[in-house]
């Protein structure tokens, strides 16, 4: 296998977890969505549920690249390069819940997917940069069985309303500027579930430097997805005593979903032999080489479209009932999730034609 290959194999995995990720954040209507297309209410995983993790563990297979560089540079140059890129993504994540700009800081919240990226991706950066490969596995161990732990503080470690993830979060961000959608101030990209997110990080790191470095291609691909089947498992099994919940961000769903990830990368890259995927992989890489630009357009379509008025109503549900007219309630809820896929894509295209990287 060449290192093209290998490389186009993560880009299509980068390209397809974004696409999802549009797919399931812009349905026509959250009252008519297929059931795989929606996250788990609480305890349990749906499809929906593997993307977040899948988009950190490309986090993760990235800084194996990055490091390099970070790697000739003194500390303070680092610290520099780590830190504005830790700020840049927090700060695009804030202004993107901030907008249209219509309500005031005072309720603003502050976390998000990309807060959660940016910090997540700070902690693991410092890790691997300082640490062996024994100690970086120490390390996600250490996380994963540490956070078990902290969540036995409370009584009642894995509810919704009294779980230390919403009490660390109250205290420190305050209710006011945590996330409402399950009815009470909870926040599933909080402070403390993102310490096992860092994992996440830290196992795309450790299985795209194993797949680029080994000499023996084809071994080190079935060391993976011996990997890769031991997580699944381990994730499954420790399920009855710490309940997979992307919520909580529990350390079975960090494996689970850390498991499957290992095996879609080497699915992907094992399809690639194929003529036939080679337009497929094409379109995807081409998607998922500005990923952050493209991920922040399609909030900013989404909210553009809840503010601007059609006649009595916006212009978001203007075109999900136009869809209505031609299918039913879920195919029409589909159908819109579908079309800023397809316009971004474009935009993707457009990016890729003219050689531009929108790089921080």
């Amino acid at each position: 296998m060449t290192t093209k290959q290998r490389f186009q194999a993560l880009d299509v995995m980068r390209g397809l977890t974004l696409a999802l990720m549009i797919l399931v954040n812009t349905p026509g209507s959250w009252s008519y969505v297929y059931s795989p297309l929606l996250h788990a209410d609480w305890h349990g995983a749906t499809p929906t549920d593997y993307i977040f993790p899948f988009f950190l563990f490309m986090v993760g297979a990235a800084m194996v690249f990055s490091q390099r560089a970070l790697n000739a540079l003194s500390f303070s140059d680092q610290a520099t390069k780590i830190f504005r890129r830790t700020l840049v993504i927090f700060l695009i994540g804030l202004l993107l819940n901030y907008f249209p700009f219509t309500q005031g800081p005072s309720n603003l919240r502050f976390l998000g997917v990309l807060q959660r990226i940016a910090l997540a991706y700070c902690f693991a950066a410092w890790i691997v940069l300082y640490a062996n490969t024994l100690w970086r596995w120490v390390i996600a161990a250490g996380l994963l069985l540490g956070y078990w732990a902290l969540l036995q503080l409370s009584a009642d470690p894995y509810s919704l309303e009294h779980s230390v993830v919403r009490q660390f979060d109250l205290y420190v961000l305050g209710e006011q500027h945590l996330w409402r959608g399950k009815g009470i101030a909870f926040d599933p990209e909080g402070l403390l579930s993102t310490l096992p997110a860092i994992v996440n990080v830290l196992i795309g790191y450790e299985v795209t430097r194993h797949l680029i470095n080994a000499s023996d291609k084809v071994k080190a691909q079935w060391q993976l997805f011996a990997a890769g089947v031991v997580m699944t498992v381990l994730g499954l099994v420790w399920h009855p005593v710490f309940p997979i919940n992307k919520s909580l961000w529990t350390s079975s769903f960090v494996l689970l979903t850390s498991g499957v990830g290992v095996l879609v990368l080497l699915l992907l890259v094992r399809l690639e032999t194929f003529a036939w995927m080679q337009g497929i992989y094409k379109a995807f890489t081409m998607l998922g080489q500005n990923p952050l630009f493209i991920y922040a357009l399609s909030i900013l379509w989404a909210k553009t479209l809840l503010v601007v008025p059609v006649g009595e109503v916006s212009a978001y549900q203007w075109l999900y009932d136009q869809l209505c007219r031609v299918a039913d309630p879920y195919n029409a809820s589909l159908m819109f999730a579908l079309i800023p896929v397809a316009v971004l894509w474009v935009v993707a295209w457009y990016l890729h034609r003219k050689k531009i990287i929108i790089s921080i």
